[in-house]
């Protein structure tokens, strides 16, 4: 069996999915691997086959995304031919963890795509949402990597083909300890805003992993450093509490870990909305914004913050077993005929 799988390279979440996923679709065939983004700092230990620009959303500084670099970077021509070129009936399966070029490839080819993602689970119906409603953002979720057939993840499963979260193998079988001190991730943010901002909270140790950092520095309790995964999961692992972003990979790794969670949701980010919305409900603190009115409520967190309990068994098999159920077996949604009027 030939399977794509493809990768979206915004952020690492997807990344890090990937490596926990790989080696059990592995077992069924030939994997070409699809990435496509420029956003993740974590690397593949594989051969990847197709590497593309895609249509990635570069982080701001002020807790949301740049739009305006985010439009310059975008190259919609480039896209489109690589949507054009992609070869996907060469392909037994084709899968889609939020990749745009492999999902509109299957489109335009009229043939199924497999997503595989936490966003497919965000639109699923019965997922959380918050009152406040956000139609741009609800679009881009439902058409930014249109698939016929979804398998999702999210932080409970509440439908036969949403599933809780992967964790990879080196944050499962991580030793764990509390040594007292938090850490921080929030790539919306720059690294001045946030070391203002902690330094009026109450006194403690911080370690902020920082994705423009070129080297670590100390200023006062607050040590900033470049992003490193390694570095980074030892240190969650060993700390008391996780303050981050809503998104989907970094906030379940914390939950499996056994540390309290406080999430600030990237502003313009409509999946982080729903994200946050579904963890309010499992208790966790969220926090509007980095901003000097709500650290009291990020205070109140260091001091009464509560872990949420969660048991995420490893699914992977079920999975990958589930998926590759599809291979051959069309199930191709009719589209409409304005989903092909971009091609025109």
């Amino acid at each position: 069996m030939k399977i794509l799988y493809a990768i979206q390279g915004t952020g690492n979440g997807h990344i890090t999915r990937a490596l926990a996923l790989l080696p059990e679709l592995m077992t069924h065939g030939q994997v070409d691997i699809l990435v496509s983004g420029e956003q993740s700092e974590i690397n593949l230990p594989y051969p990847i086959k197709y590497r593309f620009k895609g249509l990635s959303f570069f982080f701001g500084e002020k807790g949301g995304i740049n739009v305006w670099r985010t439009y310059l970077k975008a190259n919609t021509r480039q896209l489109l031919d690589d949507i054009k070129k992609l070869p996907v009936n060469d392909y037994d399966l084709v899968i889609s963890d939020f990749e745009p070029v492999s999902a509109w490839a299957c489109l335009l080819a009229k043939r199924d795509c497999i997503g595989l993602s936490n966003q497919v689970a965000t639109i699923h119906p019965s997922a959380p949402r918050p009152k406040k409603k956000d139609l741009l953002g609800w679009m881009v979720l439902k058409r930014y990597a249109p698939t016929s057939i979804n398998y999702g993840f999210h932080y409970k499963a509440f439908d036969l083909n949403i599933f809780t979260p992967v964790i990879r193998d080196e944050v499962r079988n991580h030793k764990v300890s509390n040594k007292g001190h938090y850490v921080v991730y929030l790539p919306s943010y720059g690294d001045e805003k946030i070391v203002k901002q902690l330094k009026r909270l109450p006194a403690a140790k911080w370690e902020v992993f920082s994705k423009t950092a070129t080297k670590a520095y100390l200023d006062g309790t607050i040590h900033v450093q470049p992003l490193d995964a390694k570095k980074f999961t030892a240190s969650m692992a060993s700390c008391e509490g996780v303050l981050c972003n809503a998104g989907f990979g970094t906030t379940t790794e914390a939950m499996f870990l056994g540390k309290k969670l406080c999430v600030i949701p990237m502003k313009g980010q409509y999946e982080q909305a729903c994200n946050a919305e579904f963890l309010k409900k499992m208790k966790v603190t969220v926090a509007k914004k980095l901003k000097r009115k709500h650290l009291p409520k990020i205070a109140a967190w260091m001091e009464h913050g509560e872990v949420t309990k969660v048991s995420y068994t490893d699914q992977r098999k079920l999975i990958v077993d589930r998926i590759v159920q599809h291979a051959g077996k069309s199930q191709v949604k009719p589209y409409l005929e304005e989903d092909f009027l971009l091609f025109q």
